[in-house]
């Protein structure tokens, strides 16, 4: 069965303000997921070692990835990546709409690889988007649009997962839980599953949504000691299957 999992990685500076990407490695490892969506990567940054975090993580897990920098000074940068062991194609990276005259704003990115599973095609995108209101209603709605999940080759099973720094009850929530099934909701799982601040998690602001043809059979977290320190987040881990291909 199939496993994604989503993590804000927060650069693989802990909790207790250590650098160590060898912890971020252990928290995945743990669970062997298939496909790994990622937000929060340095690659190449003075503050971080100038290790590229992307290429190194996948390096360890033996995947391959693909890394879209949503932010870029001189040769430094800082994105979102999609990680997997299983056969791959980049379909698409792009920066996300922002909002002008708020002083502060991170650009903000997603990335769109197209994963073969048992011999079917599932859509992984992959996001992190802005902490204003106004900014994410406008990042969602251009996820919804037809330069993503409304794009004609956007068809069959697609999963829209990252750190979304909206809770369930927001307009950006809803504008993308109309396109498509929050994960937790499919399972009704009461309570839900909380992945922020990894210390004591009590806000569900990492999602992941699926398409009807993906069916969810479980969703979860790690609270192990590591998981807890190696980030300012916890993995969100969702087990699913896809439907059958019609013959």
């Amino acid at each position: 069965m199939p496993r994604l999992m989503s993590y804000n990685v927060h650069r693989c500076v802990g909790m207790d303000r250590k650098l160590d990407l060898d912890r971020i490695v252990g928290v995945i490892a743990e669970y062997e997921p298939d496909i790994v969506c990622l937000q929060e990567l340095d690659v190449g940054r003075a503050r971080t070692g100038g290790v590229d975090q992307a290429a190194e993580i996948a390096r360890k897990l033996a995947m391959s990835v693909h890394f879209h920098p949503a932010m870029q000074v001189e040769a430094e940068l800082y994105g979102d990546a999609v990680l997997t062991h299983l056969p791959e194609q980049l379909v698409k990276t792009d920066a996300l709409p922002t909002v002008a005259g708020i002083p502060g704003l991170e650009p903000r990115g997603a990335l769109w690889v197209r994963i073969g599973i048992g011999g079917q095609e599932l859509n992984v995108l992959n996001t992190h988007l802005g902490l204003v209101p106004r900014e994410q209603r406008r990042q969602a709605t251009a996820l919804v649009g037809r330069d993503w999940l409304g794009r004609k080759d956007c068809t069959g099973p697609t999963i829209l997962t990252g750190d979304f720094n909206a809770t369930s009850i927001t307009r950006p929530y809803r504008i993308l839980a109309r396109r498509l099934d929050d994960a937790q909701r499919r399972l009704d799982l009461r309570p839900s599953v909380k992945t922020f601040p990894s210390s004591f998690p009590a806000i569900r602001i990492d999602h992941a949504f699926v398409s009807r043809d993906v069916h969810v059979t479980g969703v979860r977290s790690s609270f192990s000691p590591l998981a807890r320190m190696a980030s300012d987040h916890l993995p969100l881990i969702v087990d699913f299957e896809l439907s059958p291909t019609k013959s």
